[in-house]
C-alpha cells in the first residue's frame, strides 16, 4: 500500500501542469457612434452608462438619438419606468413627471433590422402605433425576445448595446419604485441622467427620411 501510494504520489509529480485556461477574447471596439450616460439618484453619483449605437442596422433610430444628444435632451431627465427582471424605460421626463419634454417629430419603426431585445440592447419605446418612437428608450435587463418584430406585432427597434456599465443598469432595476398619478413603477428617488456626451462619433451617419 504504501510503496503504491509513493508511486502515485511519483507519478503525479511528473505529469505535465494543466495548462492555464486561455484568456476571454478582448471585445472587439465599437466602430460606430458610442454615447456615455452619468447617472445619479438624489445627490448620488450610479455611474455611467455607455452605449454602442448600431447606425448599420438602425440608421433613421439612431440618427434620431443622436440628434437628442446632441440637443441636450436627455440631460436632466429620469429613468421613470424601472421594472425589475424586464426593463428600465427613460428620456422622456423631468424628475417632476409633469408633461413629457417636447420632441421631434416620430421616427419610422426600425425593428425588421434583425437586433433582437436581449439583455443589454437598447431599444425605442413607442405608444400602440408602431412609428410613434420619439425621444424614450429603454434597456433590456433580459432577454425580451417576445418584444421583437413578428413574435407578437411590429416589435421594438433595437439600435444599440450597452457595452460599459451594465452594473449601472441593474442598480438601477433594484432601487425602490413607488406610483405618481398615472406613472407606474416610478422610483421612489429619481434616477436623472445628468449628462450625455458622445465618446466615439462613428462615421458619419446620413441624414435618412423619416
Amino acid at each position: 500500500m504504501q510503496l503504491a501510494a509513493v508511486a502515485l504520489v511519483l507519478a503525479q509529480a511528473a505529469a505535465p501542469a494543466a495548462p492555464e485556461p486561455a484568456a476571454p477574447a478582448p471585445k472587439p471596439a465599437p466602430t460606430g457612434p458610442v454615447v456615455a450616460l452619468d447617472v445619479t439618484q438624489g445627490r448620488t453619483a450610479m455611474g455611467t452608462i455607455t452605449i454602442a449605437l448600431n447606425q448599420e442596422k438602425a440608421p433613421i433610430t439612431v440618427q434620431n438619438f443622436l440628434s437628442y444628444v446632441r440637443a441636450g435632451h436627455y440631460e436632466g431627465t429620469i429613468f421613470h419606468r424601472v421594472m425589475a427582471n424586464f426593463m428600465i424605460q427613460g428620456g422622456g421626463f423631468t424628475p417632476e413627471l409633469g408633461e413629457e419634454k417636447p420632441t421631434r417629430p416620430p421616427i419610422r419603426n426600425e425593428a425588421r433590422n434583425g437586433l433582437r431585445n436581449s439583455r443589454g440592447t437598447v431599444a425605442m419605446a413607442r405608444t400602440n402605433d408602431p412609428d410613434s418612437a420619439a425621444s424614450q428608450f429603454f434597456v433590456n435587463l433580459k432577454d425580451n425576445h417576445m418584444l421583437d418584430f413578428g413574435i407578437a406585432g411590429a416589435g421594438y427597434a433595437v439600435f444599440g448595446t450597452v457595452v460599459e456599465g451594465m452594473d449601472v443598469v441593474d442598480r438601477i432595476a433594484a432601487v425602490p419604485i413607488t406610483s405618481r398619478g398615472p406613472h407606474q413603477s416610478v422610483p421612489q428617488v429619481a434616477v436623472v441622467i445628468r449628462n450625455v456626451r458622445e465618446v466615439n462619433a462613428g462615421a458619419p451617419v446620413a441624414a435618412p427620411k423619416p
